[in-house]
């Protein structure tokens, strides 16, 4: 167990892979100004749009591999045949300011970060239904038909997986479901 002086408080938000997470993430942070967002490592290629620092640190396989054996990751997963992980340091950093932190994580991540910091607060998005799911990877048109289907079975066992976590949100509206956790994070 570990515990990080200072009085900010971790939250871990997760959703199957096209349920809307980070177009949420990115709503409840243009609301609230004073949190922080974890922003995570990866192995896969930047889709249109993301910014490397930003959107995600992006690193070769090799760098990543380092920084495992280095113990740099609160937490880390491999997905897809790419490795994600959330970086510890700069969410020690912000905790011991006192900042509330938002980590944008999977299922494995979460029970990983559980085990070491049992204080985080956890919220589980959902998709209205499995039909809209795919409807949504479908629609942004980034990945195969392969790709798609292995979304889809993942989705089927994070989904399983939602009564673990201490809050579940329905995203059938971008706006309703940020309103929905910050109320969330406000309770907290």
């Amino acid at each position: 167990m570990m515990k990080v002086s200072g009085c900010g408080k971790l939250f871990i938000i997760s959703a199957p892979s096209g349920t809307g997470k980070s177009t949420v993430i990115q709503r409840i942070m243009q609301i609230r100004k004073d949190l922080f967002f974890s922003v995570s490592a990866t192995t896969r290629a930047p889709r249109a749009g993301e910014v490397d620092g930003s959107s995600y640190m992006f690193l070769t396989h090799a760098q990543f591999e380092e920084k495992i054996r280095q113990n740099d990751f609160l937490e880390y997963a491999e997905y897809v045949g790419n490795y994600y992980g959330t970086p510890k340091k700069p969410v020690f950093e912000q905790m011991k300011r006192g900042n509330d932190i938002i980590l944008d994580i999977d299922v494995v991540g979460c029970k990983q970060v559980k085990k070491f910091m049992p204080e985080a607060i956890t919220i589980f998005i959902i998709p209205p239904s499995l039909e809209e799911l795919e409807l949504r990877l479908r629609t942004r048109a980034t990945d195969s038909e392969d790709k798609i289907i292995k979304r889809m079975e993942r989705a089927k066992t994070e989904l399983s997986e939602k009564d673990t976590y201490d809050y579940v949100i329905v995203n059938d509206s971008v706006d309703d479901a940020a309103h929905e956790i910050l109320t969330i994070m406000d309770r907290e």
